[in-house]
């Protein structure tokens, strides 16, 4: 079982979490309660999400690990700001365009030791913690040390994930011999170990994130990639940095919303928003069928932008200001028509469609906030274990194209297109929301979808979370697979009244149910009024929101 069942249609399964001094919201309970523990400790928010972080590479591998990149937004309540963190890894400087035709390969694989990235979490995990840590790395990584060591019950939903794998990882032996030990994927409530990442987890807690890229670790990793044809060298490694990136906003019915400039795409969320922001959603209500096609034209039109626009900045020049500026909003708005579905815009790639990651959001008492995402791409990312350190290395290299012409084009030391989000909003220049939610190419429609929950439905932090969800998948033209209808399709989640599918579907909408979208919605509100905080953390995973 990988997904669990949407609750009936706007009725949650769980309460809203309630507390007074922090909280925290993960995808596995024992990583809450890891992060729960060292705030109690008196560490902050960035301790809690690092800890957290650990803990989730070691009990939810197919999703994130140090072998991946990360992203956040952080409320410092000393300076009353918005920090952003950019941790995500380049491409090598071996890796060339021209490397890729020598090989006479029209696209980079999707998986293998070419579709490899440096890995960025662990500088991230430096970079957050000398600007916002208060304790030792030593105590933050000492829980997750131990369950490496000793063993963790492994959850559900993660077990289902895991069984998916062990074929696909059958081209590397030490990847098999990490995650599949007896030749067989863990079951629900299997003890497993890795004792291999507690040693690099010490390693880390001992000598610091440099030993990640200019130690020990580095080395082994490049030695692997030496040994399976790889283009990692040890350059790659010592000149990586992290990059402090300043959050962009728009704002949607009273409230700032912030998400992080490209090379993400967060920037697709703020032009849904704005779009949308035109239309009196409140009135249509979450079961209208005006409402879901307002939804997907607004989605289509936003993906189309991300699909030209959405690069690394530091190679190309974007028209950020401009994508999400209201005057370009109200030019695409006319593009919607309320009773068809549109079908002649741009595709956006098809290979962005499925992703595993994490997302944790914290606040401490003294109401310094995270959000925080870490992926390792595709579950167990490139499929490759760099011999014995207990980790895969992510294929998030496999988002450059190799066309010449394009934004997100192949370069040496250049960052790809990344789907990764976490996202933030304040009121009155105050935290009021620390959000994201997973699923690749969905997170986007996820933020969106969470935010007209509460913003115009009026639903709680919970509700927003578990409400039956929409995915648009196509971006709006085919994606190339057989039997793909132009214009894309939608995945909608059973709880949706089939009346509304109906009329979707009379516009020109082809619809699908399905059982899940996405997944991983994690959330904390400050209540303004009484400034408690209030968690939400869905069923379609296994974690939950905890606070003290």
């Amino acid at each position: 079982m990988t997904s669990r069942l949407t609750p009936q249609p706007y009725q949650t399964g769980r309460s809203v979490v309630m507390a007074k001094n922090g909280m925290i919201a993960t995808s596995q309970a024992l990583a809450t309660q890891i992060g729960l523990d060292v705030l109690r400790k008196g560490g902050s928010a960035i301790d809690a999400a690092i800890a957290a972080d650990a803990a989730l590479g070691l009990m939810e591998p197919m999703s994130c690990g140090i072998g991946g990149d990360l992203f956040a937004i952080v409320w410092d309540a000393k300076t009353q700001k918005l920090y952003g963190l950019n941790a995500s890894g380049r491409a090598p400087y071996n890796a060339t365009r021209d490397y890729f035709k020598q090989q006479k390969l029209k696209e980079i694989p999707e998986y293998g030791p070419l579709s490899w990235s440096v890995p960025g979490c662990v500088s991230g995990w430096g970079e957050l913690h000398k600007k916002f840590g208060k304790l030792p790395l030593k105590v933050i990584l000492a829980p997750t040390i131990e369950y490496a060591n000793d063993g963790f019950p492994v959850t559900e939903v993660i077990a289902g994930s895991w069984a998916k794998y062990k074929t696909k990882l059958n081209k590397s032996p030490d990847a098999l011999a990490t995650y599949f030990p007896d030749g067989k994927a863990p079951k629900a409530g299997d003890v497993f170990k890795n004792p291999n990442l507690g040693r690099v987890y010490q390693a880390i807690a001992d000598d610091g994130p440099q030993v990640f890229y200019k130690g020990a670790i580095a080395k082994k990793i490049v030695a692997y990639s030496d040994k399976v044809d790889g283009l990692f060298t040890l350059k790659d490694f010592t000149n990586h940095t992290s990059t402090c990136v300043e959050p962009v906003s728009t704002t949607y019915r009273g409230y700032q919303i912030w998400e992080l400039p490209p090379p993400g795409q967060g920037i697709a969320v703020l032009q849904m928003l704005n779009i949308l922001s035109g239309y009196n959603l409140k009135k249509m209500g979450p079961e209208s069928a005006d409402y879901w096609h307002l939804f997907v034209e607004a989605k289509k039109l936003a993906y189309a932008d991300r699909a030209r626009f959405y690069a690394d900045p530091d190679f190309v020049k974007l028209p950020t200001a401009e994508l999400i500026s209201m005057p370009y909003a109200e030019k695409r708005r006319k593009l919607i028509d309320m009773n068809k579905a549109r079908t002649d815009h741009p595709a956006g790639d098809p290979k962005l469609a499925t992703s595993d990651t994490i997302y944790l959001c914290v606040v401490d008492k003294d109401r310094n906030c995270v959000s925080f995402i870490q992926s390792n791409y595709h579950g167990f990312g490139s499929h490759h274990v760099p011999g014995d350190l207990g980790f895969a290395l992510q294929n998030r290299g496999n988002l450059f194209s190799l066309d010449d012409k394009h934004l997100n084009r192949l370069e040496p030391h250049k960052r790809p297109f990344h789907t990764i989000i976490p996202a933030m909003v304040t009121k009155d220049d105050k935290p009021y929301l620390v959000f994201g939610v997973m699923g690749g190419d969905y997170q986007a429609q996820g933020h969106v979808q969470v935010l007209v929950n509460m913003l115009d439905f009026a639903m709680n932090v919970q509700e927003a979370g578990e409400a039956p969800r929409i995915e648009h998948e196509g971006s709006p033209t085919p994606t190339g697979k057989p039997g793909d209808p132009k214009g894309g399709a939608i995945k909608a989640e059973r709880g949706i009244p089939v009346s509304v599918l109906r009329d979707l579907e009379r516009r020109g909408h082809h619809v699908n149910v399905v059982l899940g979208n996405g997944g991983g919605y994690q959330a904390i509100l400050i209540d303004p009024r009484t400034g408690m905080l209030h968690g939400g953390s869905e069923a379609r995973k296994d974690g939950c929101a905890a606070g003290y």
